[in-house]
């Protein structure tokens, strides 16, 4: 319910920008963000905020494969295993959507 009620507010607020400013203001603000999001300072914070939320992850699921057990799905299991495997160059080379670019 949280995330819908944050989409709904984020769709309410992004309509009344926009109709309020019109296509000048969207062109702006659409350069700004991009300006930003290319930002090396950026890119390079959110890829180390990847690579930490990776490691967390990887550490959660041992601790609750521990505890678990022969419980864990085998789904879960599964899309973990696949999400960290490793590459010719014998790095970990996982799925989650990030790149070093």
């Amino acid at each position: 319910m949280r995330y819908r009620l944050t989409f709904v507010a984020g769709v309410a607020v992004g309509y009344v920008l926009g109709s309020r400013a019109g296509r000048g203001r969207y062109e702006q603000l659409k350069k700004s963000a991009l300006q930003v999001a290319h930002n090396p300072a950026v890119r390079n914070t959110a890829e180390t905020a990847a690579q930490q939320s990776r490691q967390i992850a990887g550490r959660a699921y041992h601790a609750v494969s521990v505890k678990v057990g022969d419980r864990m799905p085998d789904s879960v299991s599964d899309r973990v295993r696949s999400l960290r495997t490793r590459n010719s160059d014998g790095a970990l080379d996982d799925d989650w959507g990030t790149s070093n670019t």
